[in-house]
């Protein structure tokens, strides 16, 4: 029988393939070919993230960004995904504010890269929330505005949202109190009026988004400020204003001179 030769030993120190060495991020390992062999994108991540450690946000763009959330997904060039999901939701915050599904859609997404997405937009609401919770609102009027916008845009359903004021109008409670339909949400003047009267509010900011985009008021729409404005005004609480809010833009009732 012919005489095999042994076994070369091993010259990384393992018993496994060659890979990277500490430090390496396994994402970016590759396959163990030659350096010029290695995909376009080796050692990207180490890069942008170095990059947004030492120069901040500000030496990024936008999907660049998004990137750095995405490397929850292992072993793939997320670039391409990170662009395509701005094109999709049009915006940064529009794709952190992005229903769960609708970033499911994307192909390449795993359900880490979504629960990321998800956390940061969740710690800018509630940032922004922290910005004009206790402050008067005639002095933070366009964070308030800012604020129902990123809570409030995206909502694929008409969500009826109450801002409660104290005397002096500083915002003491933000509620939302009825979820409805795409083009609908019922709304009850007494359980407007009763809430505000539990928290002690003298006043209200009404706030409701059209998920068409559209922050056109209907005849609903006035038709319901109306009942509520009644209902309040005969136990004493005012009404300021009722903000409809669109995708880039609002109406507020008081402005267009429908209150």
């Amino acid at each position: 029988m012919e005489e095999q030769d042994p076994p070369l030993p091993a010259t990384d120190g393992s018993d496994g393939p060659a890979g990277g060495g500490a430090g390496t991020d396994a994402s970016e390992a590759g396959s163990g070919a030659a350096g010029e062999d290695a995909p376009h994108y080796h050692g990207h991540r180490e890069r942008l993230r170095a990059r947004f450690l030492e120069q901040g946000a500000e030496a990024l763009q936008d999907y660049e960004l998004l990137e750095l959330l995405l490397f929850q997904i292992p072993r793939r060039d997320v670039k391409p995904l990170a662009k395509a999901l701005l094109k999709a939701h049009g915006s940064l915050w529009g794709v952190v504010s992005a229903p769960a599904d609708a970033l499911r859609r994307q192909r390449e997404m795993t359900e880490g890269a979504v629960a990321a997405l998800k956390v940061a937009g969740a710690i800018g609401l509630r940032m922004a929330r922290q910005e004009v919770l206790g402050k008067p609102v005639l002095s933070s009027w366009q964070k308030l505005l800012d604020y129902c916008a990123g809570a409030m845009a995206n909502e694929p359903v008409e969500q009826f949202r109450i801002l409660f004021l104290d005397r002096k109008n500083t915002l003491i409670a933000d509620e939302v109190q009825q979820r409805g339909t795409v083009d609908h949400t019922p709304v009850y003047p007494r359980e407007v009026v009763k809430r505000a009267l539990e928290l002690n509010a003298t006043a209200l900011i009404l706030v409701h988004n059209h998920p068409s985009g559209d922050p056109t008021p209907s005849r609903a729409d006035i038709e319901m400020t109306k009942q509520i404005i009644q209902a309040a005004t005969a136990l004493g609480v005012v009404v300021h204003d009722h903000v409809i809010i669109g995708k880039g833009r609002h109406v507020s009732f008081k402005s267009i001179g429908l209150m």
